[in-house]
């Protein structure tokens, strides 16, 4: 019969080995567009950047082309900022939405350097251009992930889908189809989380795929805020927290929610405790200042969306928070 303490040592190994494999007990440490603030946003270059560097989560988005291929690309078209012609000139905006181009007619932008002198350019000086990089589609990413042998590092996909904008993008319905057809092809449904700051196409994915974690993003401040306490916004699929106590994060849960993903402004201590009642985590975008970074794993939040995952391991390090191995990979 084992002696007490080592039947106490012994039950201390599990509750470490159970923390050390639960995902839902992790700090999640996201690269932002793969990181943006370092190289070209959503293109393989970064995504190998970040895979060598370390990361427990690429974060990314994507739209689908004409020809029905999943892209990566944060804007619902080609954006002006980076897509650049053959003969080295930038496009005018507005950029016209994938949905309306081949994917060859969207590989022959190049999206490697950002357009000097604009406000894009101001927000991110030190990344470092590539010209000649294109738009990757989402099995290119899968494959680069499978040529790091990275087992471990997840993938958060948003939907770049607006409810205002409905002749941008495929419908819902279809988006969403197109999205979990190539997640499921590719053999990747348990490393995928799928956010949307529209809640419809989350709907759709809890529907279809039951077992991929969605994460519902929020935006409560400024000109354009997607989320509203007193109503129901065109963003948020039918729901208002005037039903739910005029909470948030309990909006969220009856929606159907793993995880909310606010703007990390509109995000307090109080309300971080408040999601963690109602069992959801709460990873915050875009926190890009070690201040910042400090204090919302101060307030108790599960993950963090970053630009700069190089200064988010810093800050994480510090806090004593254990760091994702690097997989070298090149793409």
């Amino acid at each position: 019969m084992p002696s007490p303490v080592t039947t106490i040592l012994t039950v201390i190994s599990i509750v470490i080995a159970g923390q050390a494999v639960g995902s839902d007990l992790a700090f999640d440490l996201e690269a932002h567009r793969g990181g943006r603030a370092l190289l070209p946003e959503n293109t393989l270059p970064a995504f190998a950047h970040s895979l060598t560097m370390g990361v427990d989560t690429l974060e990314l988005d994507v739209g689908v082309t004409a020809d029905g291929e999943v892209i990566v690309s944060h804007e619902r078209g080609l954006n002006p900022d980076l897509a650049r012609r053959p003969d080295g000139t930038y496009i005018a905006p507005p950029g016209p939405p994938f949905v309306k181009l081949r994917l060859e007619e969207i590989r022959t932008h190049d999206v490697g350097q950002i357009r000097p002198d604009s406000a894009y350019s101001r927000q991110f000086p030190d990344q470092r251009a590539l010209p000649g990089t294109r738009i990757p589609t989402l099995p290119e990413l899968f494959a680069l992930v499978r040529k790091s042998a990275n087992t471990q590092v997840r993938f958060n996909i948003e939907t770049k889908i607006d409810p205002n904008h409905p002749d941008e993008t495929l419908d819902p319905q279809a988006f969403v189809a197109k999205l979990l057809g190539v997640i499921e092809t590719e053999g990747f449904s348990d490393r995928v989380m799928i956010q949307s700051f529209d809640w419809r196409t989350l709907l759709l994915v809890q529907q279809q795929a039951p077992k991929i974690p969605t994460v519902y993003l929020t935006l409560q401040r400024g000109s354009a805020p997607t989320v509203a306490l007193d109503k129901a916004t065109n963003w948020m699929a039918g729901f208002r927290p005037a039903d739910h106590g005029g909470s948030l994060p309990r909006t969220i849960k009856a929606a159907g929610g793993a995880i909310w993903s606010p703007n990390f402004g509109d995000v307090t201590a109080a309300l971080v405790s408040e999601a963690h009642a109602q069992g959801l985590r709460v990873v915050v975008w875009t926190v890009n200042k070690r201040e910042d970074m400090a204090r919302m794993i101060e307030i108790g939040v599960d993950g963090i969306i970053s630009d700069r995952p190089d200064l988010l391991r810093q800050v994480a390090g510090e806090k004593g928070i254990a760091l994702p191995a690097g997989t070298p990979v090149a793409p």
